[in-house]
């Protein structure tokens, strides 16, 4: 049996939505009630989010002072993980079918995001996808956890799974970040980075999983054959 470790946000949820509101909404919170800015459209902005353009450096490619683009950024943070804001994340078009599909295949689903548990409730409950995910395969940081950083808190998750899940013959994950690659590598599970998410092709490599793919669903018909056949060198081709 094949399970299938996967990320919320990015294979999943496209997240770009939430990201760009919030950036507007701080851009406007912070800026001087006459000043003008430059607003980057969606496309740039994500481009930039997606190569980890810090948001100071945001800020201040929208007009912002070197004051006003560190506020911007910590408004930022104190912001993009709101409740308010996360009903602009849906899923790509592609997810439910490949969910769909993934289940039909009888591959065991196991969901792992740097989401909260009150976090990821919301949005299983209001895109109807909590059926994929039973809640004893849903790893994600509880509500009073104080989170240290992606990097260092996805593999504790991962550490956690592997110590609870009963054994499975064949483990791989699928991620959108060097977190998720991490949280793999660091139980020697094989890993598929999708560029569905806040990070590019050049960011992801650096971090060396097995496999890029444009989506879950590529991931996933990169994955099957592999199940029975060697494990392909890290960075497979596309």
């Amino acid at each position: 049996m094949l399970r299938l470790i996967t990320d919320f946000d990015g294979p999943i949820m496209d997240v770009s939505e939430r990201y760009y509101r919030v950036y507007l909404y701080c851009l406007d919170q912070v800026k001087a009630a006459d000043q003008p800015v430059k607003t980057l459209d969606k496309g740039e902005f994500w481009r930039l989010k997606r190569a980890r353009v810090p948001e100071r450096d945001i800020g201040l490619k929208s007009g912002l002072d070197d004051r006003q683009s560190q506020d911007f950024a910590q408004l930022r943070r104190d912001t993009v993980h709101t409740l308010p804001y996360l009903p602009y994340d849906q899923p790509w078009p592609t997810a439910l079918a490949t969910l769909e599909r993934i289940q039909g295949l009888g591959v065991e689903l196991v969901v792992m995001t740097m989401r909260r548990v009150c976090e990821l409730e919301e949005a299983l409950e209001r895109v109807n996808l909590g059926g994929f995910f039973p809640p004893e395969r849903r790893y994600c940081l509880a509500d009073d956890y104080v989170k240290t950083t992606d990097i260092e808190d996805k593999p504790r998750l991962m550490a956690r799974a592997v110590a609870q899940l009963p054994p499975a013959p064949s483990v791989w994950m699928v991620g959108d970040t060097e977190a998720d690659i991490a949280a793999a590598q660091s139980q020697n599970i094989p890993v598929v980075a999708v560029l569905s998410g806040i990070r590019d092709k050049e960011q992801l490599a650096q971090y060396n999983p097995n496999h890029i793919a444009e989506d879950l669903t590529a991931a996933l018909d990169w994955i099957l054959p592999q199940v029975n056949a060697p494990l392909q060198s890290p960075l497979a081709p596309l």
